[in-house]
């Protein structure tokens, strides 16, 4: 079985940074695509950043310039850096990731969320 497991969530003010870890784990061939995504109360899932298994990333505009994400490979994880934050960042933060079990077999992978306060 193969699961995503985020980490890093809590409280923090305006202007403040967090930190999140996202490991995927289980009989995993290769992950190809991992990336962010969050939702805030009333609104729609939206993509935050993603990270290729070459290092290239993408960015949410409303994020770019202070959030940013990597990727350790040896660790199957990924991490968000989030710095300047905003009550806007206030959401539930869930990892994604595109994966294989084998060299035929894709998957698509949600973890289970972990939440991000910001108090202005």
């Amino acid at each position: 079985q193969v699961q995503l497991v985020e980490s890093g969530g809590g409280l923090v003010q305006a202007g403040g940074s967090l930190r999140l870890s996202c490991v995927a784990s289980g009989n995993i061939f290769t992950i190809n695509v991992m990336g962010w995504y969050r939702q805030a109360p009333g609104k729609q899932r939206e993509l935050v950043a993603t990270i290729t298994k070459g290092g290239s990333t993408n960015y949410a505009d409303s994020v770019k310039g202070r959030f940013t994400i990597s990727r350790d490979n040896a660790k199957n994880t990924i991490y968000l850096q989030m710095n300047t934050l905003k009550p806007e960042d206030a959401a539930v933060y869930y990892c994604n990731a595109g994966l294989q079990t084998s060299a035929y077999r894709y998957l698509e992978l949600w973890g289970q969320g972990t939440l991000v306060t910001v108090s202005s």
